[in-house]
């Protein structure tokens, strides 16, 4: 298994993103990541980082279907492979019904068949392959020009079991963010490979993205959950998971349900040995990559803080 940094906030200003980026290329960290952002986007920092100096494989996790058409979406993400010169995970996620909603008139009336056609169509052209495909909610005639560039990686955003079997079928990664050890490796996982097996194909990667804070006297790890992920806990989607992994969500007690999910495992919180503890039952649940999330750290503290934890949670679990 390996150990990635998450960018744990939006970037006002290309120059934020470099620190990290340093921290991934002088150490042993494997990859950079960062979620979908509307100020500086995450390509777009990468690829300042790079010209920066600091070269590093990146990961995004993930972007949003409504916002960039499959076409556009490949170009992007193999231009930040030749930017880089480094390989890419590019992962996807249908948004919120309301972003959809926002954006299109209506939300997917099957997320899943939206994912199926955006990812398809993205592996397609990134394969050099001439994509005709009409499809439901995405539509495409076109071929990339042909060039050598480093590896990208298409994946999946997966909370559900719906949308890990869809992963095990046409992405190269599934990519979870919340989600408990436990139920990675009674849900997620056995649904990944029960779709790779139906498509005849090697399952997945895991890379499960997990929040993790080194002890503070100042503030728990509730306010730290609550800090990097409060809007996550009131959305639909995210509620609908914990629910399933057994994790009672009430919706007029965020606070209780932050305690909750921190007693489901899924925030790593303490010192080292107690963070390597918990990296370790996500090892144990299938994940091939954890990717280290101080976002609830760097709202409460600082980035300056944010970086030493990631600092030295790279180090410890090398």
């Amino acid at each position: 298994m390996t150990t990635s940094v998450q960018l744990p906030f939006v970037p006002r200003k290309v120059e934020q993103v470099v620190p990290f980026a340093a921290l991934v290329e002088n150490g042993p960290a494997q990859r950079l990541w960062q979620g979908h952002s509307m100020v500086v986007d995450a390509l777009h920092g990468f690829a300042a980082a790079a010209g920066a100096g600091f070269r590093v494989p990146t990961g995004l996790g993930v972007g949003l279907l409504p916002f960039r058409h499959p076409l556009d979406a490949a170009h992007q993400v193999r231009s930040l492979a030749l930017a880089t010169g480094q390989p890419v995970v590019a992962g996807f996620g249908p948004a919120a019904p309301q972003t959809q909603a926002a954006l299109r008139g209506e939300p997917y009336r099957s997320p899943l068949t939206a994912c199926r056609e955006y990812v398809e169509i993205v592996r397609g052209l990134l394969a050099g392959e001439h994509v005709e495909r009409a499809g439901e909610y995405f539509t495409c005639d076109a071929q990339m020009v042909e060039v050598p560039a480093p590896p990208v990686e298409v994946g999946l955003g997966v909370l559900r079991a719906g949308m890990a079997r869809l992963a095990g079928e046409v992405a190269d990664v599934a990519i979870t963010w919340l989600t408990p050890p436990d139920y990675l490796r009674d849900v997620l996982v056995p649904a990944l490979t029960e779709g790779a097996a139906a498509a005849g194909r090697p399952a997945p990667r895991v890379v499960a993205i997990v929040p993790v804070a080194l002890g503070r006297d100042s503030h728990g790890p509730v306010d730290v959950l609550l800090a990097g992920n409060g809007p996550h806990l009131q959305a639909a989607h995210y509620a609908d998971m914990l629910r399933r992994a057994g994790v009672a969500h009430d919706p007029s007690d965020l606070p209780l349900t932050a305690r909750r999910v921190v007693e489901s495992g899924v925030l790593l919180h303490g010192d080292v040995e107690d963070v390597a503890a918990g990296v370790a039952r996500y090892r144990d649940a299938g994940v091939d990559e954890v990717v280290l999330n101080t976002t609830g750290v760097c709202r409460l503290v600082g980035a300056r803080d944010a970086l030493a934890d990631c600092r030295a949670l790279v180090d410890a679990l090398a």
